[in-house]
């Protein structure tokens, strides 16, 4: 089924692309027909782009019934909140703060949850309430918690929730904390990213428990982790591929202007000027970007762009010791760089990459992330091979 005739079929279309693409199985069916999702959504919206986290312009229900519904029931995410409430429109905010999930994201991370009839569920992020419903229906209102940080969202997931008969815990507070009250929980999943695994989510997880969150590094690149908890609190297991969802606020990155790095004065200053035949273009997939971030964890980057495509790419860290450039015009086959301060950043990117492509270039779900008390170690293929360190 194409995703117009989705589009046209509402939840039913929805539900045969889905379960066509492997993402809503059988025992997660009957919760999905149960619990639609044009009923966890707001009349305002801004319709994402499957696979991209790009938004279109808002679209209101009552102004564009139409265009509402047909965003709602394709496979892909809706913002539903800008600027933490900041911005209601019309036209986008500057930065999405809540949304509704991309179907087939959904349904797969509830699948690598593993529930069991009986067990109990920490949410973080309730966002419209959509995943809580579906949860709820699943095991049980009365052994699901839910945290939403944002008071508006939380009481507005709280009366969608109960408009569909389900009555869930909805805690307003930092999902980052958990939920101790109410621990162990058997299972836990994140509908928001994190770049570091908070240890109240260990701690408040039963051993065995499963915890099914997104993860990235400071630098960029994100997949969805599962780990499982041991006995001794280590929580340990594999990526299970590519995400791309909004950073838990208690984890925003705060990330200094490139200004910090230039002393007042103008680029290139007093850099060292090299080339590199390794193309920019080449290095900025997502997953590039996941593994030379979990290899050199304090660097970040900014694109500045030209004319026809053009752009210079920026690598500074978050310590502001050093920065480095480097230029891209199409049709190129070396690129001019240009590295200041104690370390030399494009190197270190550099040999990240190197590293990655020499492992055959593997793909999120090739890692694995470890998380004890002493730190979070991502490896490649088992435990016993932790990804080096650059730098």
């Amino acid at each position: 089924m194409t995703e117009r005739t989705a589009k046209e079929a509402g939840p039913q279309g929805l539900a045969s692309v889905l379960m066509g693409k492997g993402a809503l199985k059988s025992d997660w069916l009957p919760a999905f027909e149960s619990v639609p999702r044009h009923a966890f959504m707001p009349d305002a919206i801004w319709p994402g782009r499957a696979g991209m986290n790009r938004q279109s312009d808002r679209v209101i229900r009552s102004e564009e019934p139409e265009a509402w519904w047909e965003a709602v029931y394709r496979d892909a995410p809706i913002t539903t909140q800008w600027d933490d409430g900041a911005h209601t429109g019309p036209g986008k905010g500057k930065s999405p703060s809540s949304s509704n999930s991309m179907p087939t994201m959904v349904f797969s991370m509830l699948d690598a949850l593993s529930v069991e009839a009986g067990q109990t569920v920490l949410e973080i992020g309730t966002g419209t309430g959509w995943n809580a419903a579906l949860l709820s229906h699943r095991l049980g209102a009365e052994n699901v918690v839910t945290i939403e940080v944002d008071e508006a969202c939380a009481q507005d997931a709280r009366t969608r929730l109960n408009l569909a008969g389900f009555r869930p815990l909805v805690h307003v507070g930092d999902g980052a904390q958990g939920y101790p009250e109410r621990a162990p929980f058997d299972r836990l999943i994140a509908t928001c990213s994190i770049g570091s695994v908070p240890p109240e989510w260990r701690a408040q997880a039963r051993s065995g428990g499963v915890i099914v969150t997104p993860w990235g590094p400071t630098y960029g690149g994100e997949a969805v982790a599962r780990l499982t908890v041991a006995e001794d609190g280590t929580a340990s297991g594999s990526f299970m591929g590519s995400s791309a969802f909004m950073r838990m606020r208690a984890q925003r990155k705060s990330l200094p202007p490139t200004g910090s790095f230039l002393d007042g004065g103008e680029w290139p200053g007093t850099g060292a000027r090299s080339d590199t035949g390794l193309s920019p273009d080449d290095v900025g997939d997502w997953v590039h970007m996941f593994a030379i971030g979990v290899q050199v964890p304090d660097l970040f980057c900014r694109v500045e762009w030209g004319d026809g495509g053009a752009y210079r790419l920026w690598l500074m860290d978050t310590g502001i010791t050093s920065w480095a450039t480097v230029d891209y015009e199409k049709g190129r086959t070396t690129f001019p760089v240009v590295q200041s301060g104690p370390r030399r950043l494009w190197d270190e990117l550099e040999a990240a990459w190197r590293w990655w492509d020499k492992q055959g270039r593997p793909g999120f779900d090739r890692f694995g992330l470890t998380v004890d008390d002493s730190g979070e170690r991502v490896w490649l293929d088992s435990p016993d091979h932790p990804v080096p360190a650059v730098g």
